[in-house]
């Protein structure tokens, strides 16, 4: 009976052992997050939402000087594969947010800090800007399209499409990058995946925005 009973107690040992392992990596996570400076999750903020809102207003205005040369799919996945691309390329410095509605998310949640709320939205619309500037530098004369987004049906239709877009959207993201049993190394194909299929249902009807920082900027530039 002792043996057994020294058995269990060391089993017991290690299920604790195991089962704390969960919150030593997430401090560990948490802790690397911390440590990469402000200013440079601005820089990658900055640069990634203004790579993000090129590529993909890019697309448009080509497919709309180009007798539709691009198609809805070309674009859809346009803007899936430059969301991939970032989220693998800058999301161990800032989370590659890109969109002020995922900082806002993460930040309400308690999966990030309202402290850097602020500078992550100012990289966002900053960024949104840039891009769409520059297109309209590069692309004028008959060329000079608007890229925004635009409703084609009523104001309510607009408002569902763009509502259940971005709930898909903030559902994948929210899956996917803030539970510990998700791959993360899967996150930019999922979350670039959610976005494709969003712009290829509501793109025709809203323009597919999810972004706030996508939509504004192309409406400041062109305004």
């Amino acid at each position: 009976m002792a043996g057994n009973s020294a058995s269990n107690n060391g089993n017991q040992d290690v299920v604790l052992n195991v089962n704390a392992e969960a919150p030593k990596k997430r401090e560990v996570i948490k802790e690397t997050e911390d440590c990469v400076p402000l200013l440079k999750k601005f820089v990658a903020e900055l640069v990634g939402t203004y790579f993000l809102v090129f590529a993909g207003c890019a697309a448009i205005i080509v497919n709309l000087s180009n007798d539709k040369v691009v198609t809805l799919p070309g674009i859809a996945m346009v803007w899936g594969l430059a969301v991939m691309v970032l989220v693998l390329s800058i999301g161990h410095i800032s989370g590659a947010h890109l969109n002020p509605a995922v900082t806002l998310t993460h930040a309400t949640t308690k999966r990030f800090s309202f402290k850097q709320v602020p500078a992550y939205l100012l990289a966002q619309f900053v960024g949104a800007i840039l891009a769409s500037g520059t297109l309209r530098l590069i692309f004028t004369g008959k060329e000079n399209h608007f890229p925004g987004t635009l409703a084609s049906g009523s104001e309510l239709q607009a408002f569902v499409f763009e509502f259940i877009s971005t709930f898909h959207l903030m559902f994948a993201i929210s899956g996917v990058s803030t539970d510990n049993r998700a791959i993360g190394e899967m996150a930019g194909l999922a979350i670039g995946a959610t976005i494709l299929l969003n712009v290829i249902i509501a793109g025709p009807i809203t323009g597919a925005s999810m972004n706030p920082a996508r939509s504004l900027g192309p409406a400041i530039v062109h305004s």
